[in-house]
């Protein structure tokens, strides 16, 4: 049997070791309380027509071939809402020599972001001529988005941009950016020609604007109220085809 000083003095020696312990759990718990964590993956909401959207920092996007941005499918919290809003909208799963889809619909109905991002082109004149080249501004008024999943949404033939919709202007998924029309080559029919590509960098060339990759099946999605992402199809596309510099 050992002597009582001896259990005496070991049980003294435990007791600094267990109020360290126990301060800095408190410390650790103190912390948590006054920096709560932000809550990742909360959808943004819609906003009305010609409404800016708040402000907030812009990651720098990855790069692909070249040095042109590519698209990104970290964001999967991010959501992807149907381009028209309108009751009765109709489009079909092809398109005449070129991924892409026409989204038929009453002249005046809203265009809006399809996911949060950045406004990169803007066309507010209809510099469209039956008699001139074909191609560069055979879209008539249109507006292009970087959404903040790296990839570009295309819309064209509007009949009006939304007032403050400017290149670089920030937008949430749902915002209005114009309305439905038929300028262009539309062919006095009232919709929206829309394209998903990735936002290449330097001359930004029509052919690959108007769209690389289907849009039906993710149409197909942001119509049921799904969130089917095209980030991955375009960034494969990218990589086998980097930016063409003709059609």
């Amino acid at each position: 049997m050992r002597p009582s000083s001896v259990v005496r003095r070991r049980t003294r020696s435990v007791y600094p070791v267990l109020l360290l312990a126990v301060v800095t759990v408190a410390a650790g718990c103190a912390t948590s309380r006054e920096v709560p964590q932000s809550q990742p993956g909360t959808p943004s909401a819609p906003l009305t027509a010609d409404q800016p959207a708040p402000g907030r920092p812009t990651e720098a996007a990855p790069t692909g071939p070249s040095g042109t941005p590519s698209p990104s499918a970290t964001r999967s919290d991010l959501r992807h809402v149907f381009p028209v809003r309108a009751d009765d909208v109709d489009y079909h799963p092809t398109h005449s020599a070129y991924p892409g889809t026409d989204l038929f619909a009453d002249c005046g109905e809203p265009f809006v972001a399809v996911t949060d991002g950045v406004v990169l082109e803007v066309s507010r004149v209809d510099r469209y001529e039956k008699r001139g080249p074909q191609g560069p501004h055979n879209g008539g008024l249109s507006v292009s988005l970087r959404g903040d999943d790296g990839v570009r949404y295309y819309g064209s033939h509007l009949s009006v941009i939304a007032t403050g919709v400017d290149e670089g202007t920030r937008v949430r998924a749902g915002q209005q950016l114009g309305r439905v029309g038929r300028t262009g080559n539309a062919n006095n029919v009232c919709h929206v020609h829309f394209g998903i590509s990735p936002p290449c960098t330097g001359k930004d060339d029509w052919w690959i604007r108007r769209g690389v990759v289907w849009p039906a099946k993710y149409l197909d999605s942001w119509r049921r109220g799904g969130n089917r992402a095209p980030a991955a199809e375009v960034n494969r596309w990218q990589r086998e085809h980097g930016c063409p510099r003709e059609p």
